[in-house]
């Protein structure tokens, strides 16, 4: 099984290899640039040279009468202020009159056949190869007063010697790039440990890892969550949080946008707010949206970084809450139906007790034909066992509270809009039922009886509840089924009948509230039945008449 190499030595190496080939091949570059360079200077440098030794007049009048003696002796002090590898005069027919290295080659030839451009009096830069080698050498030509070439001048550097400074200077740059690798593989070590830390020692398998369950958590959470960095731009941002806003764009366009850009800024986003601390389930209004937002700031070595901004719709909790409540009606329902069972069970038990026979069957009686009587229309009328529950809870908390519950003999339902669920019927009469009583027993004096009106015809399904409670004043008409509007003092206040308006309104229906005689309030709700949903069999009979309470 082969070791696997971590991330910051692969980068470590890879750095070094990268800037030693970067550097080899710069130094390459350099070293034949320099090379050329230098060549160039040394052409132009033996140039110079030999143009003015050429124009030295003892030295043209030496020449002039082939005086060696005189030319040696002049040269050789030339020779020794000058750096050229040789100095070589000769005359016309390229014959040696001074050799500054190699005496014995006056009166001989002079090699590299390069003289007959000088003997038309042009000055040259070749490389040829000479008595001494390959050299790079100038040559000019020596003119008498005239005006007639009398001989040749010619200065060199051997290549030897070219490549012995050339050497110096590959030295130099090898040095240099020693120094400078050294340098790089400090920087890389240093770079690459910087980038461990910063990654928090991870692989970037094990990051890509996480980046991509972090997504995917992200976007199964239900709740909207932005992340924005310290500069307010939008850092990450899931589904949920795009469809509170009701935002289109796709989640790449929308980082890197200002949060102002997304969210209009209320007091929950501004600057002096979030720098102030954390928050925890603050309500807020997102774009038009009623949210419950909290907010959680990033820090990263104690430095802030940004925010994470999580909120979910208010209407989710209080309609969790109302559930709650309806739950705990529920439960109370059944109380009292216990309470009231057991009363009635404790007396019938004393009758026995006390062997009053006759009694305890009279008893038995009554309180049965009276049981029998409300459960009998209720089970005939109503075919949802569940809705049937509900509606003997009811009434019996309404006797325990001393309200009775009339239902009017025309109520029948078999069925229910396709639109509204079992559980949403439910909801709707057994909010109605409890703000008729409650509204009921608020009112001081006799307690008059809550009517009940509920039918399925051929087109709509009818439900009007009827009180002679405390009734409902002028100015709450228009806002009585919003959120948190309630004449209550304890309790849910304003969850019902909020909740019974969003029900009847998904089912596409009304609600209407007007004011009963002599006093109370009428709640009618009219839902269409296009498209009916059928509950379990039960009698039918043709509709009663049409009820008003």
């Amino acid at each position: 099984m082969h070791a696997r190499i971590s991330f910051h030595i692969k980068l470590f190496l890879s750095l070094i290899i990268f800037f030693s080939l970067l550097l080899m091949l710069i130094g390459i570059y350099y070293y034949y640039d320099q090379d050329k360079q230098l060549y160039a200077e040394l052409g132009a440098r033996a140039q110079v040279q030999a143009r003015e030794i050429a124009m030295i007049p003892s030295l043209i009048d030496a020449v002039k009468r082939h005086d060696k003696g005189d030319i040696t002796y002049l040269m050789d002090s030339l020779t020794q202020r000058s750096d050229a590898s040789y100095i070589v005069i000769g005359d016309r027919q390229g014959i040696h009159l001074y050799h500054s290295r190699y005496p014995e080659q006056v009166g001989k030839s002079m090699v590299g056949d390069d003289n007959s451009e000088v003997l038309t009096g042009k000055s040259i830069i070749s490389i040829r190869k000479g008595g001494l080698g390959i050299s790079l050498r100038s040559k000019a030509p020596i003119i008498d007063a005239e005006n007639n070439i009398i001989g040749i001048v010619s200065i060199g550097y051997l290549k030897t010697h070219i490549d012995h400074l050339s050497t110096g200077k590959l030295l130099n740059i090898m040095a240099m790039a020693l120094l400078l690798l050294l340098a790089l593989f400090i920087f890389s070590w240093w770079f690459s440990n910087t980038m461990k830390k910063q990654m928090f020692y991870l692989e970037p398998r094990e990051i890509g890892l996480l980046v991509r369950q972090q997504k995917a958590l992200l976007e199964s959470i239900f709740e909207g969550v932005i992340a924005i960095d310290k500069e307010y731009c939008i850092a990450e941002i899931n589904h949920a949080a795009k469809s509170l806003l009701s935002l289109t764009e796709a989640s790449a366009q929308l980082r890197g946008r200002p949060l102002a850009d997304v969210i209009k800024l209320v007091p929950f986003l501004e600057r002096r707010t979030m720098l102030a601390g954390y928050t925890h389930d603050e309500i807020c209004l997102f774009n038009q949206v009623t949210v419950i937002a909290s907010r959680v700031r990033i820090m990263l070595e104690d430095k802030l970084q940004g925010w994470v901004i999580s909120f979910r719709d208010q209407r989710d909790i209080d309609s969790l809450n109302i559930q709650l409540s309806q739950v705990k009606r529920y439960a109370d329902n059944l109380r009292i139906l216990r309470h009231e069972q057991l009363n009635w069970t404790a007396t019938l038990a004393g009758l026995l007790h006390m062997k009053r026979y006759p009694e305890a069957i009279r008893y038995i009686e009554v309180q049965s034909e009276s049981a029998q009587e409300i459960l009998d229309f209720v089970s005939a009328r109503f075919c949802s066992p569940t809705l049937c529950g509900l509606l003997l809870g009811k009434y019996a908390r309404a006797h325990e509270k001393g309200v009775e519950l009339l239902f009017d003999p025309a109520c029948r339902l078999t069925q229910i809009p396709a639109r509204l669920r079992e559980t949403e019927l439910m909801s709707i009469i057994g909010n109605l039922l409890d703000n008729a009583i409650e509204a009921t027993l608020r009112r001081p004096g006799e307690h008059y009886p809550i009517e009940v009106y509920i039918v399925g015809g051929t087109r709509d399904l009818v439900i009007e509840i009827a009180d002679q409670g405390t009734g409902v004043a002028d100015s709450d008409y228009a806002r009585i089924f919003a959120l948190g509007v309630s004449s209550k003092i304890t309790g849910d206040h304003g969850l019902g009948l909020h909740l019974v308006a969003s029900y009847v309104d998904r089912a596409g229906g009304t609600v209407e509230v007007s004011a009963n005689q002599p006093y109370g309030a009428v709640f009618s709700v009219f839902i269409p039945l296009n498209g009916l949903a059928a509950l379990s069999a039960g009698p039918s009979t043709p509709d009663g008449p049409t009820y008003a309470a």
